[in-house]
């Protein structure tokens, strides 16, 4: 994917995620989880293409990031903040199906799956995103 359309769908789910918010996180948990999911890996794939790191064709599956084997092996290539960025990539997308597909959850879950998208939208911006 371009790195254009990786801009446009996280502006999309950056804007989605803060209706979200704004309309209650446990009213709108299952949006919230897609929206994360979709922001966290455009925000990867962007910075791998700023970084030359893949082609243009590349397209990141939020999947890979629930098996440390399986990203490895997709993502065997080093780059700034690897470690961090991955683990709080892992972090969101092991929510994500309980969000997505699961019961009501706790406002407290939600807000801590949240609390590690900003994170990890802070260490793009500081490894140097260009956003």
């Amino acid at each position: 994917m371009n790195a254009e359309t990786n801009r446009k769908r996280i502006r999309e789910s950056l804007e989605v995620l803060e209706e979200s918010v704004e309309k209650g996180l446990q009213d709108r948990q299952q949006t919230i989880g897609f929206s994360l999911s979709s922001a966290s890996t455009h925000y990867l794939e962007l910075f791998l293409h700023q970084l030359s790191l893949t082609d243009p064709g590349f397209i990141l599956k939020h999947q890979w990031l629930k098996s440390q084997k399986q990203i490895t092996t997709k993502l065997p290539f080093d780059f700034p903040c690897k470690q961090e960025i991955l683990d709080l990539m892992a972090s969101i997308e092991e929510k994500r199906n309980v969000l997505c597909y699961g019961r009501p959850q706790k406002v407290e879950v939600i807000q801590a799956v949240l609390e590690k998208f900003y994170e990890l939208k802070k260490k793009f911006k500081e490894v140097g995103l260009e956003f």
